[in-house]
């Protein structure tokens, strides 16, 4: 009996949806919940000696709410003590939509990172302006807000700069790296601010906030890939590098598709070495 176009368009969309449903049980009830460790070679300009092989371990996008459990938290925070990173950085969004709920609890799981020269955060886009960034102080996690610090290793030296995700104009981010004599390493929760990091020389940005896509359908891609210079990993523009990371959590749905969460172990080294 020969098969119809119409049968056949049927039987096309039928296995589409049917394997759609399928990924979607498996984002949601195993694939956001399976975070890996993801190792990664952060080239940087004039990086001084000292900070060649400088290990920094980096948590973003934890979204810590109903929909992303403690046990989450607590797994990814393991498995950053466990590789033993010299400098620890949160790059934003701890909880989703301000939720005062989650605020004091997720801070309280991040309490046990720890290295040997800091625990650094930024702020999100999720994140208030008062709550979030106090009850991680209480943790001893020194916030940056549109401020800078320094790291010194054996006489070497290079500045953290942490901006606001809403400190976005040229002349604001201008103005955190004012008068910045060692090179920096901007924390940046929204990869956008690669374009002001490369028109104002910055040697290396750490940045999140795109989850990866999230969902990434094969042969479509991620729906949000237009809208960042970077959806995940290592880019370049001009003399600027970049790492994004996928984070931990999700937002909006519990579901992640072809896009595991992750900690990132991220290896700083002299670009001129590459």
């Amino acid at each position: 009996m020969a098969i119809t176009r119409r049968a056949a368009i049927k039987g096309v969309l039928a296995t589409t949806v049917g394997a759609v449903t399928g990924a979607g049980a498996y984002g949601a009830a195993y694939e956001r919940h399976h975070i890996g460790v993801t190792e990664a070679i952060l080239p940087v300009s004039r990086l001084p000696a000292a900070f060649d092989g400088i290990r920094i371990g980096f948590l973003t996008d934890i979204h810590h709410s109903s929909l992303v459990p403690a046990e989450d938290v607590v797994h990814a925070v393991q498995l950053v003590n466990g590789a033993r990173p010299d400098v620890i950085v949160l790059g934003g969004d701890y909880v989703t939509f301000g939720d005062r709920a989650f605020v004091g609890p997720v801070a309280e799981l991040l309490a046990p990172l720890q290295a040997p020269h800091g625990v650094f955060a930024i702020l999100g886009n999720h994140d208030d302006d008062r709550d979030m960034p106090a009850a991680l102080t209480r943790q001893h996690i020194q916030v940056l807000r549109d401020t800078r610090t320094r790291l010194e290793v054996r006489g070497d030296r290079i500045d953290l700069a942490g901006v606001r995700f809403w400190t976005r104009r040229p002349a604001d981010v201008s103005r955190v790296l004012r008068r910045a004599e060692d090179p920096v390493l901007l924390l940046a929760h929204d990869p956008r601010r690669l374009n002001e990091a490369a028109a104002l020389h910055v040697p290396a940005v750490l940045s999140g906030h795109t989850h990866g896509g999230q969902v990434v359908i094969p042969g479509f891609g991620a729906i949000a890939r237009r809208r960042f210079p970077v959806l995940a990993g290592l880019a370049r523009k001009e003399d600027t590098s970049i790492f994004v990371s996928r984070g931990i959590g999700t937002v909006y749905v519990p579901v992640r598709i072809n896009c595991p969460p992750e900690v990132a172990i991220v290896t700083l080294r002299r670009h001129s070495a590459l």
